[in-house]
């Protein structure tokens, strides 16, 4: 399969009600109005055990979320699939939705994780901050630019969350 039609998925995951933990789900909607090709945009509170199904469907997934730890304006990282000691509606990381997807569907999907850098996670019904909004744009950007060349073997360094 070549590397423009690769099918891609992009979840966005966090709390919209609780300030920066809204980056997720606040980047999947800036994709989302791109209406890019082959390219699907879910968002979410949170990751579930049903989201390895979709992800078995797809070559290439992409887990965007807020992070209090990684570098400004974002992370970006390869996934390595992994296996958690215990599911629940809770704790479901990203790399333990793509070992499910292995294990259950035989996905050879390529998984990354973007972390946008977040501040302020206590205050609900807040708004995201003007830092984070800022962080947001600049990993919107660089998001839109990987999903519409495709080309996921050349993918610019970019630090990694501590």
């Amino acid at each position: 399969m070549t590397e423009s039609k690769k099918k891609i998925l992009l979840i966005g995951f966090g709390n919209p009600a609780r300030a920066d933990d809204g980056l997720g789900p606040a980047l999947a909607e800036e994709i989302e109005s791109k209406n890019l090709s082959d390219v699907t945009v879910e968002a979410d509170y949170q990751l579930t055990v049903e989201d390895s199904d979709q992800v078995a469907e797809n070559d290439i997934v992409i887990f965007a979320d807020a992070s209090a730890n990684c570098g400004e304006p974002f992370s970006f990282e390869p996934l390595t699939a992994r296996e958690g000691g215990s599911f629940s509606s809770h704790s479901v990381e990203p790399a333990e939705v793509m070992a499910l997807a292995e294990n259950l569907f035989g996905s050879k999907a390529k998984g990354y994780v973007l972390g946008i850098r977040g501040y302020e996670f206590d205050q609900f019904g807040a708004a995201l901050t003007e830092k984070a909004k800022a962080n947001l744009q600049k990993a919107a950007v660089f998001v839109e630019k990987l999903l519409k060349n495709k080309n996921f073997n050349k993918i610019p360094e970019i630090v990694a969350c501590s």
